[in-house]
């Protein structure tokens, strides 16, 4: 399987800067790519986990349209573990680049989320972020039912 077609084609764009496929669904296709830190360009990519996964970036889009980066900024605030669950996981983050020291979706500050799908990127690719499987549990079917992205592999 041609990886990079397959990203480009969940994408709907050339894939870049792609490094590798970080974690991949329950048919084989890639779920999360890991990024270079910069792109062919030169411009920063800010976030080391890109979830591709065209049925799982709907679902957490829908986590997002419902207020869903807001009330998880909120419940990590909150909540201790979870709170302890996005420091770790963002020092990890941060080790991971050092050249781009930003945490999960680019972000400086730990104080409010940006982007849910980053999280649950990073909980795919790196497992035991407890914060990323709580966003990731809102999404009623992890896994398409259809295996969509063999369109794309089959070229």
């Amino acid at each position: 399987m041609d990886d990079t077609r397959v990203v480009s084609w969940q994408l709907g764009r050339p894939a870049r800067p792609f490094r590798r496929v970080a974690a991949r669904c329950a048919y084989g296709f890639p779920a999360v790519t890991e990024q270079a830190p910069y792109g062919a360009d030169g411009e920063p990519f800010p976030t080391t986990f890109y979830l591709t996964c065209p049925w799982l970036v709907a679902g957490i889009s829908r986590v997002e349209a419902e207020g869903g980066v807001e009330r998880y900024s909120r419940e990590a605030k909150e909540d201790a573990e979870l709170g302890a669950s996005l420091e770790r996981a963002d020092a990890e983050q941060r080790s991971l680049r050092p050249e781009l020291p930003v945490g999960i979706a680019g972000t400086r500050s730990r104080e409010n989320l940006k982007c849910l799908h980053a999280h649950a990127a990073f909980a795919l690719a790196r497992p035991g972020y407890e914060l990323g499987e709580r966003i990731m549990g809102e999404v009623e079917e992890r896994w398409c039912p259809d295996r969509r992205c063999e369109r794309a592999a089959q070229g």
